[in-house]
C-alpha cells in the first residue's frame, strides 16, 4: 500500500514519553482490529511501519488511518499483504468547520448519507459529532 502522510501534531493522544509508542499503537489497532493478522508495528521518530496480512484492502486502509490519526505520527508505511484493491476509495482530510453531513453532501449529494462515512471509519470516528481538523478519513465508493 505504500506511504501515507499525516499531521503529527493532531490526533488522538495514545502515548507519553515513558510509553512504547509502537506497543500503544499496536494495542490501539487491535482494539478494533479491522482485519489484520500477525500485526507488527514499529515506531521511529514519527514514522509508523505496519506489517502483517490484511483480510481485504479496506482492512489495510483502516489500520493505516488508525495509526496515522495518532498524535505524534507524521507518516505511516504499510508493508502488509493484501488482496488487490477492487473499489476506489478516496481520502479526505477534515478541515476546520467541516461536518460529516457537509462532507457527505459533497461526495454523495446528500448529507443524510454521512452514515456511509461513519461506517467506513468506525475505527477512527468513535462519535460522529467529534471529528477534528487534520484527521484523515476514508470516503468509500457509493454502491
Amino acid at each position: 500500500m505504500g506511504l501515507f502522510d499525516f499531521a503529527a501534531d493532531l490526533g488522538r493522544k495514545l502515548f507519553g514519553k515513558d510509553d512504547d509508542p509502537a506497543e500503544e499503537i499496536k494495542k490501539h489497532i487491535e482494539e478494533d482490529n479491522p482485519g489484520i493478522e500477525n500485526l507488527d508495528v514499529a515506531y521511529n521518530d514519527g514514522v509508523v511501519t505496519i506489517k502483517g496480512k490484511a483480510d481485504d484492502p479496506a482492512a489495510l486502509e483502516k489500520a493505516v488511518l488508525m495509526a496515522g490519526n495518532v498524535k505524534g505520527v507524521e507518516r505511516v508505511e504499510a508493508e502488509v499483504e493484501a488482496p488487490p484493491v477492487v473499489e476506489t476509495t478516496e481520502y479526505y482530510v477534515i478541515q476546520k468547520g467541516d461536518t460529516l453531513w457537509a462532507i457527505a453532501s459533497k461526495y454523495y449529494g446528500s448529507g443524510a448519507k454521512y452514515t456511509l462515512i461513519v461506517d467506513a471509519n468506525k475505527e477512527v470516528i468513535k462519535d460522529a459529532d467529534k471529528i477534528f481538523p487534520g484527521q484523515k478519513i476514508r470516503i468509500p465508493k457509493e454502491d
